[in-house]
């Protein structure tokens, strides 16, 4: 668990303008929704359809569903805000890497079936991008739509695609695995249970809507067919968007505020760290504009952590409790002064405070963009809560982000004992689908 949070101020896609109050002419022109990856689309959201049968009302709706009315004889009712923000699914970049973090998530692996190859894994990945493309829009996700989701707006969906060590042997494309998509190296904090670890294929799942995660988690296990199996599937969930009374960075479950030094889209060498460049890098072409998604299920030993006092949970962090700033002063994005001590000569920020160990400037500089999700699977038989985090972050290169910052913590992180890594995957998540095109192509087809 790395010192870094998401950017909540990266660019999502907004309804641009308000209707004014009553029923919205049927000849409206529709609204549009924008993204800083994807030229403006338009369109009428089938999901967005709220009138009863018999109502006869008619829905007019941003790109996709970025806005909805349902003509009703008193008059029209707009959806919320959180439900009508929507995200593009094509781009140069997939969705769900800078998009804000949302408040429900779901991530599943899955391993190809007997005798799948090259053709049924394009042929997959060809049907979940269409479904992607679908559901992100507000729209059904096709035939024999199950209609979970049918109220409710885009509500912020992304789904994200990615391919594990094991697909590339798999579908005889071994010559075109990137060298980056070696194992991770054992550390000594891990105890993974291997069934709930890696995968041919990886796809994240993240809303800000319960129903419309689990709606687009159910269509994707669907469209999988008999391609492809579920190996392991988790789910998740932050704190909501307007929660609390201003943007804030996240907290995790032991309340701590977790991830201050996070890379920002605006930081001029974020690219550098988080994306495979166009060209002139040791990757494979068909990974320009993609990175590389470290996942770890991190159990947090929650009654062992809460046994602490207060202090003693901050000298393991090395930030306050409170509001995330430094033990050695000042606010939350406060430049933490490692040579500060104490009367008696001691450092103020522990020499083995998480916080401190790290920090990028004490590892040479490495950088992953981390987007977690909290999880919690209930208690066991002695009500110890299997509660922890979905660590999830991305890198252009994952040996010189999280092994980097891994083998650090993995020698002397004061956090460890309180934490345990269950399950781990690494995946390739290539760039985005070109408007027409499908997540994988220049691999499959290249």
């Amino acid at each position: 668990m790395a010192d870094h949070t998401a950017d909540r101020s990266t660019a999502r896609a907004r309804t641009v303008g308000t209707p004014p109050p009553g029923a919205v002419p049927a000849d409206a022109p529709p609204q549009r929704a924008v993204s800083s990856d994807a030229s403006p689309r338009e369109g009428l959201s089938r999901r967005t359809l709220l009138a009863s049968a018999g109502a006869g009302g008619l829905v007019l709706g941003a790109a996709g569903g970025a806005a909805g009315y349902a003509a009703a004889p008193a008059r029209a009712t707009p959806l919320t805000s959180l439900g009508a923000e929507q995200v593009m699914f094509h781009g140069k970049h997939q969705p769900g890497i800078t998009t804000p973090m949302q408040a429900r998530g779901h991530l599943v692996a899955f391993d190809l079936a007997a005798g799948a190859g090259r053709r049924e894994a394009a042929a997959l990945l060809r049907r979940w991008s269409g479904t992607a493309r679908r559901l992100m829009a507000g729209e059904p996700a096709g035939d024999g739509d199950t209609d979970v989701a049918r109220d409710a707006g885009p509500s912020s969906l992304t789904l994200t695609f990615g391919f594990g060590h094991s697909f590339f042997g798999r579908t005889g494309l071994e010559k075109r695995r990137p060298v980056a998509l070696d194992p991770l190296p054992a550390f000594s904090s891990d105890q993974l249970d291997t069934a709930r670890s890696n995968g041919d294929l990886w796809v994240q799942i993240g809303a800000n809507d319960a129903l419309v995660a689990f709606h687009a988690l159910r269509a994707i296990q669907k469209d999988a067919g008999g391609a492809a199996r579920v190996r392991w599937q988790m789910n998740g969930f932050n704190r909501s968007p307007g929660a609390t009374a201003h943007p804030m960075t996240a907290r995790n479950l032991m309340g701590q505020v977790d991830g201050t030094r996070n890379p920002k889209p605006a930081d001029a060498d974020f690219d550098r760290r988080v994306f495979v460049p166009e060209s002139g890098a040791s990757d494979p072409a068909w990974m320009a504009g993609g990175s590389y998604a470290v996942v770890r299920r991190i159990r947090m030993l929650l009654d062992d952590w809460e046994r602490l006092s207060l202090k003693e949970q901050e000298d393991v962090i090395g930030r306050r409790k409170s509001d995330g700033a430094p033990l050695t002063g000042g606010s939350e994005t406060t430049e933490m002064d490692l040579e500060k001590t104490d009367a008696e000569g001691n450092p103020v920020v522990p020499v083995d405070a998480h916080a401190r160990i790290s920090r990028p400037d004490q590892n040479g500089g490495a950088a992953m963009l981390r987007r977690p999700f909290s999880y919690h699977d209930g208690f066991d038989g002695d009500g110890v809560p299997d509660a922890g985090l979905l660590f999830i972050c991305w890198q252009a290169d994952p040996l010189r982000g999280f092994v980097t910052v891994q083998r650090k913590l993995d020698r002397g992180d004061a956090l460890s004992p309180f934490i345990r890594h269950e399950a781990s995957g690494l995946f390739a998540v290539p760039g985005g689908a070109a408007d027409g095109g499908y997540v994988g192509q220049a691999l499959l087809e290249g």
